[in-house]
């Protein structure tokens, strides 16, 4: 287990053995633009049933990806609406993630996501560059199941210690509150978990989204429709399968 600074002088050397941990199977540890979240490779199934064992959780439970541009919608996602384009346009990067429905000729298992992933770009500069060199990265909150999501790389460190290989320590997270869930898979997008990104912000870009729910703590990013620690829900609200994000954090 290794602690990695995301200072200037230090990033790119950070980095790049964070990739190769990422590469070689490892988990890592990560600062996103809300909570830290812990990662592994998407296409790598046995590096995400680690993530997933690391939490705590079950397949049942599937963990969002994070890209570094809006261009990998059309590569891991297919039948995406013109408005789940346009709400990527205007919060991507940024606290907002978005259920789709997953390419199905895609070789990765990330649990029983029942055809869908949800995806995000976040908007922290040490995340985005680290995917940019890794490519999607599964990722959900630095947490144990059950436990408020870390702020911190050694809040982080206290709750998953050796499960991590790598612990990318980009200071204090920015935000600290869970990003905002939009399923776009159904006929009309709903909102399944309120977050970072306000109904309002949402209704300026797309006015007709069903009700949402109530607010978001600051414990998840990754997390529950409660704003806890989760993956992303289903339809139904519940933490479930992608019936319909972070994760249902995700980070």
């Amino acid at each position: 287990m290794i602690v990695l600074p995301c200072d200037d002088d230090a990033r790119a050397d950070s980095i790049d053995q964070a990739a190769r941990v990422l590469a070689d199977g490892g988990l890592v540890v990560l600062p996103t633009d809300t909570v830290y979240g812990i990662a592994a490779d998407a296409f790598d199934a046995d590096a995400v049933t680690a993530l997933l064992a690391a939490k705590g959780r079950g397949r049942q439970m599937p963990p969002p990806v994070l890209v570094a541009s809006p261009a990998m919608i059309d590569v891991l996602a297919v039948d995406v609406p013109p408005a789940a384009r346009a709400l990527a346009e205007a919060f991507w990067p940024g606290a907002l993630t978005l259920i789709l429905r997953a390419q199905p000729t895609l070789t990765w298992d990330l649990g029983d996501t029942a055809g869908t992933v949800a995806l995000r770009m976040p908007d922290d500069e040490v995340a985005l560059e680290l995917l940019r060199r890794t490519g999607p990265l599964a990722v959900s909150s630095a947490n144990r199941t059950g436990a408020p999501a870390a702020t911190t790389a050694d809040g982080a460190r206290d709750q998953l210690g050796a499960r991590v290989a790598a612990y990318l320590d980009g200071g204090p997270a920015r935000g600290g509150v869970a990003s905002t869930i939009v399923d776009a898979t159904g006929p009309v997008l709903r909102v399944v978990r309120a977050g970072a990104v306000t109904g309002e912000q949402l209704g300026r870009v797309v006015p007709h989204l069903a009700p949402t729910p109530a607010p978001a703590g600051a414990s998840g990013e990754h997390g529950e429709p409660t704003g806890r620690d989760g993956e992303h829900p289903g339809r139904d609200g519940e933490h479930t399968d992608r019936v319909g994000e972070d994760g249902g954090p995700p980070a």
